[in-house]
């Protein structure tokens, strides 16, 4: 021992590095020690008097310690013991603090270190202060002793005897629980004043942390009590179910039910609900129908997807190859489509518009949800709306009714799993609406993003986020679609194929198709590209491709009997082969026919199925001039013609007409231009007035008709006509149809005037068949020999003509006109 330079007493130890322990002196406590220069230290100190110096280490991952990597005060303690262990090379050595001691400097490092230390003096001053410190110390030590259930009751006597301030600070300090940081702070400290206010600190924080603790540990004691309580009493309720006889296992899915609860991760309010519906159906009994009511409705409550999602994979290249492997051409609809897929990866939670896809029957829009889905890692599901007319399919039934149950739209989701999959609404155009409610209404809710991240349905009552489903319309028609619905979707056409499309599809999609599901294999059917397009032309009229599927599966049919039947190994589909199969063409190219022919026109229509070529004929014939529509035409298509028809009669007054062409209307002889239908002039006689005029001549001179077959009146009848004597020139008979007429000759004159009143030899088409009516020549009254052998004669001829018995003789000139 020596004095150093400040005149303490200093002296020279083997020194004990401790890596996450602190020694205070007064304390008796047992150190492993396994390094090397450890145990040579306690060696050295064995060797001696037993005293070693006591030092922490600042970090305790340092190996060989030096003078920088130990706190600079440290403790005196002499060795009680030392003990070999059996199982390792370490030792166990018993210590006991002496005093306070600081670190002057090292003096060797091997084969141990040894270094000078000071022993520095505490500042003490007994005052008020210190004896209120002293005392206040003692209360918060005993009271922590009191609390906390790891000290035991002893050392509360043991506090109480001590007396000396310094002594029981240091005490407190190595028994509690406290970081080595805060027992190197108290270590360190000479001024006993501080140190104490230092653990009187220390002490107050833990005990409030104890208090806190009992609390905690009071609440779940009840809770623990109040569940043992609980689990009694239903002991008992199993008892007297089984003594009624009413054991079903009903507890034994509350039981199941309160462990879904909490692992479903449902959100505040439906855990509300659950909790309250599961202690209610605790109370029902399992015979009671309410049982199943309320068993039901947890069931739909635990089985919706609440909390599970999956993740978004966009990969706008990924994306398009698999738009363009699932679908050809609608270059369009796909850009469409991608632009919406990127807005989505550059913004998750975008509140994007709601597609729907438009366009006729077999083009693919369900395909393209599909591919959407497949696109971004989404589960996908459709629902078809097609004939929809009860709202309680979209919003659910309430729980009042029997079998009621959650909207299709939960169903839906509860199916899939998930909150965010693609959900493809089907058939949007073609929901209905009656005394049940309006579907379309209640789609608003669930379609517009303003709303639907609390959609409501009417059997759970419990809010549902829909914002994260991704929803798609498709329908065929756009106009069918309610105004306040369509307000709500961004539509996209999707048009038809052509012809050439098509075939690309049939030769990428639908014969691979085919062929697997009939079992055939390449080598077993080859389909040429002429045999497709022929079959594309001329059996299929359409603007998707299913009825095109629909004759390739027949085909593909036709050739797995034959090569079942072990007729051929092979066939090869030719168009030849294709008309076999198929039988006769159904549709024509006959849109160059009917355009070559004068009086057609063509025009367009628009189909739900992508629309039609219409051919449009027109016909002049003897009339009032009234317009006749033939066909199923709608009121759009009626106006047309009826304006059609009032343009062309506001420009007749400027249009001349072609002599012979056009009849006049009102009298069948009357023809302008002294010509006859033929353009023949008539001879010797002036023409008839203008159309709708009588046919008789002017003032002085006879009229001049003639016949329906163009041939020229006699100029006295006419003359006779002029006079206005009617000479009945015409039999009477069907006015729409070529009358025969009979003329006679008259005694003193040459003309031949008509018989008067009687029907002659008279040829029509009735009712699909020919027909010859005539009366007997007897009957023709005022008729002379002449003129009854002439009827009869052509009566016969004709009769015999029609029954295909002889040809008809050319009447004689002077008999018919």
């Amino acid at each position: 021992m020596f004095f150093g330079e400040s005149g303490k007493k200093t002296e020279n130890l083997p020194v004990l590095p401790l890596r996450n322990a602190v020694l205070f002196p007064n304390a008796i406590a047992p150190m492993a020690v396994g390094r090397k220069f450890s145990l040579s230290a306690v060696e050295g100190a064995q060797a001696g008097d037993s005293m070693i110096a006591i030092f922490t280490q600042i970090d305790p991952k340092v190996e060989i310690p030096v003078g920088s990597d130990l706190h600079p005060y440290g403790v005196l303690a002499k060795i009680l013991k030392v003990m070999d262990e059996r199982h390792s090379n370490t030792k166990t050595v018993l210590l006991q603090g002496i005093s306070r001691l600081k670190l002057l400097r090292f003096t060797s490092l091997s084969p141990h270190m040894r270094v000078d230390v000071e022993f520095p003096e505490e500042t003490k001053l007994d005052d008020a202060e210190m004896e209120a410190l002293s005392k206040k110390t003692k209360e918060l030590a005993l009271e922590v002793i009191q609390l906390s259930p790891n000290i035991p009751a002893e050392a509360k006597q043991f506090i109480d005897e001590i007396r000396e301030v310094g002594a029981l600070c240091d005490l407190i300090a190595a028994n509690m629980s406290i970081p080595i940081e805060e027992k190197i702070k108290v270590l360190e400290t000479m001024d006993l004043k501080a140190r104490c206010r230092n653990i009187s600190r220390l002490l107050n924080n833990e005990l409030e942390m104890l208090k806190v603790k009992k609390r905690i540990d009071e609440e779940i004691r009840g809770e623990l009590d109040k569940n043992q309580r609980e689990f009694y009493l239903r002991k008992q309720m199993d008892a007297i179910r089984k003594e009624l006889g009413d054991d079903d296992g009903g507890e034994g899915d509350v039981d199941e039910f309160r462990k879904r609860i909490l692992e479903a991760g449902l959100p505040t309010e439906a855990r509300e609900v659950a909790d309250k519906e599961l202690k209610r159906l605790g109370r029902i009994p399992p015979s009671s129908p309410e049982h199943t009511v309320s068993h039901n409705y947890l069931e739909w409550i635990l089985d919706l997807p609440w909390s599970k999602s999956t993740e978004d994979h966009i990969d706008l290249k990924e994306a398009e190859q698999i738009l363009n492997e699932d679908s050809y051409g609608l270059e369009r609809v796909k850009k469409r489509i991608l632009e919406y897929l990127a807005v989505r990866k550059l913004k998750p939670e975008v509140k994007g518009p709601i597609l729907c896809l438009i366009g006729p029957p077999g083009v693919g829009k369900t395909s393209l949800g599909s591919s959407i889905a497949r696109a971004m890692g989404r589960k996908f599901y459709r629902m078809s709306l097609g004939g929809l007319h009860d709202e309680a399919e979209i919003r659910g039934h309430r729980r009042t009714y029997i079998g009621s149950m959650p909207g299709r739209i939960l169903q839906g989701l509860k199916k899939v799993g998930t909150r965010n999959p693609v959900f493809v609404l089907d058939e949007l155009d073609k929901v209905g609406a009656d005394f049940r409610g309006d579907p379309s209404s209640a789609l608003l809710e669930v379609l517009d993003p303003e709303q639907n991240f609390s959609f409501s349905d009417n059997y759970l009552q419990i809010p549902f986020d829909l914002s994260k489903v991704l929803f798609i319309g498709t329908a065929n028609r756009v106009d069918t679609i309610p105004p306040a619905l369509r307000d709500r979707l961004e539509i996209i056409e999707v048009p038809g194929y052509t012809s050439e499309e098509k075939l690309v599809i049939a030769r990428k999609h639908l014969i691979k198709e085919e062929m697997e599901n009939h079992g055939l294999t390449p080598e077993q059917i080859q389909i040429e590209d002429e045999a497709v397009s022929y079959l594309i032309d001329s059996y299929t009229r359409e603007a998707g491709v299913r009825e095109l599927k629909r004759n390739i599966a027949a085909t593909c049919r036709s050739v797995a009997r034959d090569v079942a039947s072990e007729d051929v190994a092979s066939v090869e589909v030719t168009p030849e082969k294709v008309q076999k199969i198929l039988g006769a063409e159904r549709y024509y190219p006959e849109v160059a026919d009917r355009t070559s022919i004068a009086g057609v026109a063509t025009g367009m229509a628009w189909t739900p199925t992508g629309g039609d070529i219409l051919f449009i004929e027109a016909s002049m014939m003897k009339g009032k001039g009234n317009l006749i529509l033939t066909g199923q035409l709608g009121d759009v298509m009626q106006e047309s013609a009826k304006a059609a028809l009032s343009y062309i009669r506001s420009k007749a007054g400027g249009v001349q007409h072609r002599p012979g062409r056009v009849p006049e209307l009102r009298h069948p002889r009357a023809h302008p231009g002294g010509r006859d239908f033929q353009g023949r002039p008539v001879r010797g006689h002036h023409a008839a007035g203008g159309a709708g005029e009588p046919a008789h001549g002017t003032q002085g001179q006879p009229g001049r008709g003639h016949d329906r077959r163009g041939h020229a009146a006699r100029p006295r009848a006419a003359g006779r006509r002029h006079q206005g004597k009617n000479p009945r020139g015409e039999a009477r008979g069907h006015q729409e149809n070529p009358v025969a007429r009979t003329q006679q000759k008259r005694p003193g004159g040459n003309s031949r005037s008509a018989a008067r009143g009687r029907g002659v030899p008279l040829h029509r088409q009735h009712r699909g068949r020919a027909e010859i009516r005539a009366r007997s020549p007897a009957h023709v009254a005022g008729a002379g020999s002449e003129t009854t052998r002439a009827a009869g004669t052509a009566r016969d001829e004709l009769s015999a003509a029609i029954k295909g018995r002889t040809k008809p003789r050319p009447f004689r000139r002077g008999f018919f006109r």
